[in-house]
């Protein structure tokens, strides 16, 4: 099998990414790439308290991330790749961008600098600027909440 979702949630492990995401498309591997989660028993326990037990979760490093990702891919589970911002998953296309070709903006909220693109989609220009730019480069990008909702495009968020 393979990594069949790369999602930007700012929330990581959440209901909407284990029920939502992770049923429906039968994951049974979650990769949280986030240093200080990585880094943090107690934020993993946390994490780890939301999944199911049939699914393995691993917290790994950006540095990891990149490393790992060719292996991830090939190792015959259904993996989600989880990132809390655009800037870690632009890092992880350009270090593999054959594994981070789709990628799925999740819950990304309201914060200072932002503005809201959709009811769960708040971005600064910056961080559209550089989606834009993966776009360009041959990523696949689309806004989708929920596998049951239709998804769009990352040129309708402008």
């Amino acid at each position: 099998m393979s990594i069949v979702l790369c999602r930007i949630d700012d929330r990581l492990i959440h209901g909407q990414v284990v029920i939502g995401w992770g049923r429906a498309m039968a994951i049974d591997l979650i990769i949280l790439v986030d240093d200080q989660v990585a880094t943090s028993d107690w934020e993993q326990e946390l994490y780890r308290m939301a999944v199911a037990p049939e699914i393995e979760v691993r917290f790994v490093t950006l540095a990891d991330a990149a490393l790992h990702m060719a292996d991830w891919q090939s190792n015959g589970k259904r993996g989600l790749m989880l990132t809390g911002d655009v800037e870690t998953m632009a890092t992880l296309r350009t270090s593999n961008p054959e594994v981070v070709q789709r990628i799925n903006l999740g819950g990304i909220h309201h914060r200072p600098g932002r503005r809201e693109r959709l009811p769960f989609l708040y971005l600064t220009d910056q961080e559209l600027r550089s989606l834009q730019l993966l776009e360009a480069g041959g990523a696949i990008i689309t806004a989708q909440d929920l596998p049951t909702t239709p998804p769009v495009a990352l040129k309708s968020l402008a």
